[in-house]
């Protein structure tokens, strides 16, 4: 279980939107993290339609990065539970 949700956080889009005002026009990037350098993919100007497209997927993508994550924190907690509820069984059953 803890392998699936690992599996669901890296497949969701990573990184977040970025603009940049270059002279007269406001171009937006997806900026990223490759290793310790931060990437940033060019996707030009985007209309207003795209622009807000592009907002809600990553928003979306955001929530459920936090939720995945929520539960992988939890996973391992009741994880950490189970050993140490077992480890003491063990040690009195002797």
């Amino acid at each position: 279980m803890l392998e699936k949700y690992k599996q669901a956080v890296k497949a969701l889009p990573k990184g977040s939107l970025v603009a940049k005002k270059i002279r007269n026009g406001v171009f937006y990037y997806l900026a990223y993290r490759v290793g310790p350098r931060i990437r940033f993919e060019y996707l030009g100007k985007l209309s207003a339609n795209r622009l807000a497209n592009h907002k809600k997927k990553h928003g979306e993508a955001q929530a459920r990065r936090l939720q995945y994550r929520k539960l992988i924190s939890d996973l391992k907690n009741q994880i950490i539970f189970l050993k140490r509820a077992l480890h003491e069984r063990k040690r009195h059953s002797r």
